[in-house]
């Protein structure tokens, strides 16, 4: 996994085992490579690319993939029957029938040795789907004990089941905005919402922010990088609030963009919460969360916050070399159901 905020690429090692239709998991080994300053800046400016420069990014990016994983097998000594890989997002247009994740399968294949499941994303989107989100499938069938699952990665997302249906959305952007107030005050991230408990809610900006169009679609629908700069950070920049106070009203904001995707979708007060991701790191924000919802929620070990999703998408792909389905249209929207990703062998 690469998330939109780039914090990083995220290895995990995980084995499945399904007994009478019943999932359970056991991740056995994980990491975070810190992405160098070059690859940073690769990713980072990989939408404004030329088409030529951007497939070789591409191409580079499996191939680095690939070593990666190859190096991580030899460290932990392990034979992965398959990778699951979701490559980094560059475009996600699903309205305009396209999406782009970075990581081309064949280079990675070749590179480490081994069958690789790459390009989630895109099947769904030709059957006139979001393409995301994509984890509800394993909220579904590794996490089912909880009522709803939230995920507070660069983007928050959402998941629950409604009148016997997965129902999961993105919800507002969490880390890849938050950063970006962090980094105006010289601090790569605001660790444990330090930064933003010293600010105070900026009332107009709050105001602002709650009126952006998105929060009153229905789902299904997502959220991408394009969304975030041409329409969410631009009310950032025009507000006059201190970077302190703009910390801490996004963060009211995340909040309330919870409840109403919880309790106003029709959860009921007190039904349990899995809060996994990156923003669970982020102290002020859980209890900004805590604090605006009616939900009992659960932060779960250190494995699970950090590497849920790299997880979900290895479980993807265990699901897709199966032939089952693995993207639900009523999270999508999509035509049907489906079995997304492209298997790629070395």
């Amino acid at each position: 996994m690469s998330g939109t905020s780039l914090d990083g690429l995220d290895l995990a090692y995980a084995e499945f085992v399904e007994q009478q239709g019943e999932w359970s998991f056991e991740l056995k080994h994980s990491t975070t490579l810190r992405y160098s300053d070059e690859w940073f800046a690769d990713l980072r400016n990989a939408q404004s690319l030329p088409k030529s420069e951007l497939q070789k990014l591409h191409v580079d990016y499996g191939a680095y993939l690939g070593r990666a994983c190859a190096k991580f097998i030899g460290q932990y000594d392990i034979s992965p029957d398959l990778i699951a890989s979701h490559g980094h997002t560059v475009f996600h247009q699903p309205e305009q029938r396209y999406t782009c994740q970075l990581g081309d399968g064949k280079s990675l294949a070749n590179a480490c040795g081994i069958q690789t499941i790459n390009d989630f994303r895109t099947l769904d989107v030709s059957l006139g789907g979001q393409g995301a989100p994509l984890v509800p499938i394993g909220d579904r069938y590794l996490f089912a004990q909880y009522d709803v699952c939230l995920n507070l990665g660069g983007f928050a997302n959402v998941s629950f089941e409604a009148d016997g249906s997965r129902i999961a959305f993105d919800v507002a952007p969490v880390n890849i905005a938050l950063n970006v107030m962090a980094n105006a005050l010289g601090k790569e991230y605001d660790d444990n919402g330090n930064l933003a408990a010293t600010g105070s809610i900026d009332a107009n900006l709050l105001e602002a922010l709650s009126v952006l169009p998105y929060y009153f679609d229905p789902a299904p629908k997502s959220l991408s990088r394009e969304w975030l700069d041409e329409q969410f950070m631009p009310v950032i920049s025009q507000s006059s609030a201190s970077n302190e106070d703009k910390l801490c009203t996004v963060c009211k904001h995340i909040a309330i963009q919870v409840r109403r995707s919880t309790l106003e979708k029709g959860i009921n007060p007190g039904a349990h919460m899995l809060v996994s991701g990156g923003g669970t790191l982020n102290g002020f924000l859980v209890d900004c969360i805590r604090q605006e919802t009616e939900l009992e929620i659960t932060v779960p070990g250190k494995a699970i916050i950090e590497y849920k999703e790299a997880l979900i998408f290895a479980f993807l792909g265990v699901l897709r070399i199966r032939g089952d389905i693995n993207c639900l249209s009523s999270v999508t929207g999509a035509k049907r159901d489906s079995s997304c990703g492209v298997i790629v062998r070395p």
